[in-house]
């Protein structure tokens, strides 16, 4: 099975899921998406794959989500934003060949296993 994770190393929650995916036998494809930033397009397909809203895929805790002002933006705002600034996107997105899931918990990406 081929497999790929947004990931970033910091993040305990993608260092989880990516444990997970080595569990299962699957060794993905490492993207760190702040290094190496999905573009505006990437992350439209990203979230309609997976199935969530815009929203749900932008980390709203995330302190230059409010000093950015996007409590109340647009879908089209919060795209731009995270492509500009990809440390807003929430984390991390997992892509199988059987589908797309944010692992948020973790234990959605089974799902895709």
């Amino acid at each position: 099975m081929s497999a790929t994770i947004f990931h970033n190393p910091k993040c305990s929650t993608s260092r989880k899921a990516l444990a997970r995916l080595q569990e299962a036998g699957v060794e993905p494809d490492i993207v760190r998406y702040l290094d190496t930033p999905p573009t505006r397009a990437e992350l439209v397909r990203l979230i309609a794959d997976a199935g969530i809203e815009v929203r749900t895929a932008v980390r709203r805790r995330e302190p230059l989500f409010a000093e950015l002002g996007l409590a109340d933006a647009s879908d089209d705002a919060l795209l731009d934003a995270m492509a500009e600034h990809p440390r807003l996107i929430e984390r991390p997105f997992v892509v199988t060949d059987k589908g797309t899931r944010l692992a948020r918990p973790v234990e959605s990406i089974d799902e895709i296993l």
